[in-house]
């Protein structure tokens, strides 16, 4: 199985999305790389919603990049949004419940 997550950045209120078979893993990596990358320069992350996307990769893929093509908060905030149901492009996306804890 295959997730769409999105992290969210307290420090530098920014929004994240990517896929990854495992979120909680990536959500740790995210955290603990002091890299270059986007994920590194701006602080402890926290994830904010994850969504099984399906079991293909090339679907979670698919629906990642419509996400971020649409740059837009209000999307993220609405998809972080544990009352908001997923619909029109992103209506095959579930949201896994247990994160917010």
């Amino acid at each position: 199985m295959f997730y769409i997550y999105i992290l969210y950045g307290a420090s530098s209120d920014k929004y994240y999305v990517g896929y990854s078979q495992d979120p909680w893993y990536r959500l740790e990596q995210h955290n603990t790389a002091w890299t270059t990358k986007y994920t590194g320069k701006l602080g402890e992350w926290m994830l904010a919603a994850v969504f099984e996307a399906g079991a293909s990769r090339s679907e979670a893929m698919r629906l990642e990049k419509f996400i971020k093509r649409q740059k837009s908060r209000r999307l993220m905030e609405r998809l972080t949004d544990p009352d908001f149901v997923p619909s029109g492009e992103l209506a095959q996306l579930v949201r896994v419940p247990h994160v917010r804890d």
